[in-house]
């Protein structure tokens, strides 16, 4: 095959909507309260992607890098960067600190709750990006659709939960944490219609936009996963909706109008142009 669409399986979570937009389909099934649509593959693929809806704040949390999850029996670390969809007047995206903290003073933030104030709470609108290396400290606020590209694990250490009944893993987490400001890096233009979002990484991921015809690079060893933001965009056989997810295994070539916008995302630190 050369591009497929992935199928999409919606999970509930306390912090989600039950709002989700209607491109996702109307009566398909993604009923309740609705936080996070996963498009997944069977087998151990590198990425994965998700697309989050918030109503509250998410936990305060961190990710581990490579050698600490393979230390504890997991296939990799959790790398992981977001695009912004759609945002209300006030959302927020916390992710990092505005200095450096040492393990002590992050153990005690959580404990009692001032780990929120600490963080920095960055304002968002759509199209902002982020690349949230793992060790990260980091947490989504209310009121975003967010599209989630990350390393393909499950693996989450809560800090603070705000609260809610569910188990903090904070020994896990301060081992984890890298607590100091986070790095953003400015996207890099190929040309009038590409840029790429993320590289020298974990994940190189790719902006496409504009009236054009773009090839994308892939291979069954180095697949490509491609994300519609908008409604326009096709392969060399069939529409590409808004709000579906397309695993490329092959070279093919991406057909946008002069509107439209679509993400590239794929595993390894160097873009393939």
């Amino acid at each position: 095959m050369a591009v497929r669409q992935l199928a999409a399986r919606a999970l509930e979570k306390v912090w989600g909507r039950t709002d989700v937009p209607t491109f996702f389909g109307h009566g398909s099934g993604f009923d309740g309260r609705i936080g996070e649509i996963w498009f997944e593959e069977p087998q151990d693929s590198s990425l994965l992607v998700k697309y989050l809806f918030t109503s509250q704040k998410l936990s305060i949390q961190v990710h581990p890098s490579d050698d600490q999850a393979r230390a504890t029996g997991h296939s990799r670390g959790k790398d992981e960067a977001w695009y912004v969809l759609s945002a209300e007047h006030d959302a927020v995206i916390g992710a990092g600190f505005s200095s450096e903290l040492n393990e002590e003073d992050l153990g005690a933030a959580a404990l009692d709750g001032s780990i929120d104030a600490l963080m920095t709470w960055h304002s968002v609108k759509p199209g902002d990006f982020f690349y949230v290396p793992a060790g990260t400290v980091h947490a989504i606020g209310a009121g975003l659709s967010v599209l989630e590209m990350q390393q393909n694990v499950d693996l989450t250490y809560r800090l603070f939960d705000y609260g809610r009944p569910r188990e903090l893993q904070l020994e896990e987490g301060l081992a984890a944490s890298r607590p100091g400001p986070i790095v953003r890096k400015p996207a890099r233009a190929v040309n009038s219609y590409r840029d790429v979002l993320s590289e020298g990484m974990k994940i190189v991921i790719e902006r496409l936009r504009g009236r054009s015809v773009q090839e994308i690079h892939a291979d069954a060893d180095a697949p490509t996963w491609l994300m519609p933001v908008t409604a326009g965009c096709a392969n060399e056989r069939e529409d590409m909706p808004a709000g579906t997810v397309w695993l490329a295994d092959t070279p093919t070539r991406i057909r946008l109008g002069p509107d439209d916008c679509l993400l590239a995302a794929y595993a390894g630190d160097k873009a393939r142009l």
